[in-house]
């Protein structure tokens, strides 16, 4: 019998920016509750902003533009997650026009929209809180 190949999975996450300039988090149960960004997997045949844009709406019922790629992350077996997992994480920075939130109850159990610096100030998982920091660091006025 052919053993199966494991590969990383590639994955979006979004930093959502309301009108106001508050940022969208959600606590998911995938990430011990922690406050995490809204994303996912990449399916085949998808490109990672047409994976962010499906992932954002199934999981909170909001539609995104002004999309740009932030950075990328690697998450190898780490603790965080809850179940061994190897990740590698293209992170968005992108808008909404509305704030009406429909959560998929899987994915996230409660959000916020909260400031930057509130942000920091959250039980964040450390990829989130990554994210954060780095557009926090490019964008200092």
């Amino acid at each position: 019998m052919k053993k199966q190949k494991l590969y990383p999975e590639p994955t979006v996450g979004a930093l959502i920016f309301n009108k106001e300039g508050k940022i969208f988090l959600m606590k998911s149960p995938k990430w011990r509750n922690l406050y995490s960004l809204t994303g996912g997997h990449i399916e085949l045949g998808e490109t990672a902003e047409q994976a962010l844009t499906r992932e954002v709406w199934e999981e909170t019922g909001l539609k995104i533009n002004n999309i740009e790629f932030s950075g990328l992350q690697e998450y190898v077996f780490g603790k965080e997650f809850y179940r061994p997992k190897h990740f590698i994480f293209l992170d968005f920075n992108c808008k909404t026009n509305n704030q009406t939130v429909k959560l998929d109850g899987r994915e996230g159990t409660s959000y916020v929209w909260v400031t930057i610096n509130e942000a920091l100030k959250l039980p964040l998982n450390p990829y989130t809180r990554t994210t954060i920091l780095r557009y926090k660091r490019k964008h200092r006025r």
